[in-house]
């Protein structure tokens, strides 16, 4: 069952007022509220009066023995087909494991360099007994928060490396690279552009890298001007195409590290007059519902998200169990799924 609400926070005094009102630092504060024996007697007096007069409000420590039935999903957003896939994964995974799924979107954004609290507190008081994060790039201060409440989590496809020790679950995205590449290059094509996501995430860094490896192995040249940045943006997707097919010597096939931002390559070339697969062959990643509708349908590499999703929950109720996964990395395999985007180069020339 989803839910997509949480209880409310009562209001009061913060940690910082109380902090304020004893003469300590907000660290030394949090130590008394959550019992941390290192605090000198007088310090621990100041702040226990304080906490007291102000009628500060102690959330309960986090607990997975009292509320094993409930885990938070937090999602990048609710309004794609990617998140809907992950969501289908864990909703089915945690009906098997008769758990209840908290849903929330994009709240784990920071504001003014500090991380937002409200969402971390409703965590508490609610009583989860851990946490899914989808593609959630958080702070140093939020993986601490979690720590220090000894908060079970797992991430799905982290945005960054995530520190030594954190749980996660991905995909193989270099070799989903070597495969588009590599399929590619069997069609005879060796002048392959690539239009990338983000060049600091995870998962385009390894999708490049995997292309890159597949040239060198069939020894075909690497153009660094071949390759194109687009931040997962479908517009920014077809600008990044009409600056390939710009080129003196443009690609006759293009790479694009996922789904939606093909869409924009298909709109690029249509503006240009160039066919799908006789102007431009295409390969993109993901296997989304997007990948079929359009025409002609995308060729691509199939990323089991619903598998990712599924996998990430089971890692999490054994880490609620109290035990530790043999490996903090857990990558499942990608494949080609074939259709109708690709073929030999023949339609595009200067």
């Amino acid at each position: 069952m989803v839910r997509t609400g949480g209880a409310s926070v009562a209001a009061g005094p913060t940690l910082a007022v109380v902090a304020r009102e004893a003469g300590v630092s907000v660290p030394t504060a949090s130590k008394v509220v959550n019992g941390r024996e290192d605090v000198a007697p007088e310090t621990r007096r100041r702040v226990t009066e304080a906490l007291d007069r102000l009628g500060y409000v102690r959330r309960p420590r986090f607990d997975a023995a009292k509320t094993p039935g409930l885990v938070d999903l937090v999602v990048h957003s609710l309004d794609s087909s990617w998140s809907g896939a992950v969501l289908h994964g864990v909703e089915a995974a945690a009906h098997d494991a008769g758990l209840e799924v908290v849903v929330s979107a994009g709240l784990t954004r920071t504001r003014g360099g500090r991380p937002e609290r409200g969402w971390l507190d409703k965590l508490i008081a609610r009583g989860s007994s851990g946490v899914l994060f989808n593609l959630a790039e958080l702070t140093a201060s939020q993986y601490a928060w979690l720590e220090q409440h000894r908060v079970p989590f797992v991430m799905i496809d982290p945005v960054l490396d995530p520190p030594p020790g954190v749980v996660s679950v991905g995909a193989a995205n270099w070799h989903g690279g070597v495969l588009a590449t590599e399929h590619l290059l069997a069609l005879g094509h060796e002048r392959i552009g690539v239009i990338a996501g983000h060049q600091r995430k995870m998962c385009s860094t390894a999708r490049v890298a995997g292309y890159r490896s597949a040239l060198a192995a069939a020894g075909v040249r690497h153009r660094p001007e071949y390759v194109r940045h687009a931040g997962f943006d479908e517009g920014l997707a077809r600008l990044r195409m009409l600056e390939l097919l710009d080129l003196p010597e443009p690609p006759t096939a293009v790479f694009v590290c996922s789904d939606r931002m093909s869409l924009g390559v298909y709109e690029a070339l249509a503006e240009r007059g160039l066919s799908v697969p006789d102007g431009m062959s295409v390969v993109g990643f993901d296997d989304l519902p997007e990948a079929r509708w359009i025409a002609p349908a995308l060729t691509t590499i199939r990323q089991p998200l619903s598998e990712m999703a599924a996998t990430a929950l089971h890692l999490l109720v054994r880490m609620m169990d109290g035990e530790r996964p043999e490996s903090t990395r857990t990558e499942l395999s990608t494949r080609l799924v074939e259709r109708a985007s690709t073929a030999g180069p023949r339609g595009l020339s200067r």
